[in-house]
């Protein structure tokens, strides 16, 4: 018999650890190991039993959920879901917690459609699948399912080869989870001059606005979040925002993005699948696909797709890989040209482009 995944809750509020034990405990592959109020009354749990995750909110009394963090990664590392509010406040300490070896965010679910409530419940199942899965590291001290889409959904699959390939690249990027840390080596690695990008990465509303400025911060490229008919330019990276899928277009020579809202795609909105499409639709042998670590199967059609349009096609490997899900399904559809570690997937799309 398959073991079930074992997931501790905690949070402060009883409504937030009901609601989130329901959601988890509705998926015949989780169950609920126990919840917690607070910190403290975790940590009596896990003396008792060692969860395979933990959902953990990062604003709590008596200790906050980022001290809680450091104490368990530099302890006895688990894998653990920030589970975080969407204030400017929560988006930041979120991102600070996956300094803290995090391996997830996700917003908590609140009242809504019943639509908004049966995708939420889907996000936080695969979350907690992706992080049982996931390659957790000790740091220092200092540190009922919807049906399941494909992007025919959003975009036609193209009938013929996009229009003559041209000097300029697109280099188009789908990443889950582990990659906003492998986001930040690739983007860092590449110069000013790079051929212009358009990245997924699955993370909720209004958190992807706060990762591209922070990434804006350490990059040579201009990193931004993606808005509706943003033009892509060399030296500059457009991350898709949360919650809402990136297409690529193309106008004569100008290539520009789309932002586009419509049902979860391979399990998620922005799916990876999606851009992927769009990229072999308009931009064929002119672009260079990259998929990147991530649990599950989003972007292993489109990259194929990409591939059969005459694009140049690069997996992140499994040793360098958080979850070696989403490079792992890409490579056995043989959508795949190279198989590369993190490190070197930046010098091989610039030998790729051109750029020296």
């Amino acid at each position: 018999m398959k073991k079930k995944i074992r997931v501790l809750v905690v949070d402060d509020s009883a409504l937030v650890r009901k609601t989130l034990a329901d959601m988890l405990s509705s998926d015949p592959d989780i169950e609920i190991m126990a919840t917690a109020s607070d910190p403290f009354v975790a940590a009596d749990k896990i003396k008792n039993e060692i969860p395979d995750v933990i959902t953990l909110d990062v604003e709590m009394p008596k200790m906050d959920g980022i001290t809680f963090l450091k104490k368990i990664m530099t302890q006895h590392p688990i894998p653990v879901i920030i589970c975080s509010t969407l204030t400017d406040k929560g988006t930041e300490t979120a991102f600070k917690a996956l300094e803290y070896g995090a391996v997830e965010i996700i917003t908590k679910p609140k009242l809504g459609t019943k639509q908004f409530l049966e995708e939420s419940k889907v996000r936080l199942c695969d979350s907690v699948k992706a992080a049982a899965r996931a390659r957790v590291k000790r740091i220092s001290p200092r540190r009922k399912v919807e049906p399941k889409l494909t992007a025919d959904a959003i975009i036609a699959k193209p009938t013929s080869r996009a229009m003559i390939e041209t000097t300029d690249k697109i280099i188009s990027v789908g990443a889950s989870t582990g990659g906003t840390e492998a986001l930040s080596v690739f983007l860092e690695a590449l110069p000013q001059d790079a051929p212009g990008i358009v990245i997924v990465q699955h993370m909720p509303e209004h958190f992807t606005a706060s990762f591209a400025k922070r990434l804006n911060m350490t990059c040579r490229v201009t990193v931004k979040e993606a808005q509706d008919n943003d033009t892509i330019l060399r030296g500059r990276a457009l991350i898709a925002p949360g919650n809402y899928h990136l297409l690529l277009k193309r106008s004569g020579a100008r290539y520009y993005v789309q932002i586009k809202s419509g049902p979860l795609v391979s399990r998620h909105r922005p799916s990876v699948d999606v851009l992927f499409r769009s990229t072999a639709r308009y931009a064929g042998a002119n672009a260079i696909g990259v998929i990147m670590t991530g649990m599950g199967d989003d972007g292993a059609q489109g990259m194929l797709e990409m591939k059969e349009a005459g694009a140049k096609t690069i997996a992140q490997d499994e040793a360098t890989s958080v979850v070696f899900g989403m490079p792992q399904e890409a490579i056995k559809r043989g959508g795949v040209d190279l198989i590369l570690p993190l490190q070197k997937i930046a010098p091989a799309i610039l030998r790729e482009s051109g750029v020296r």
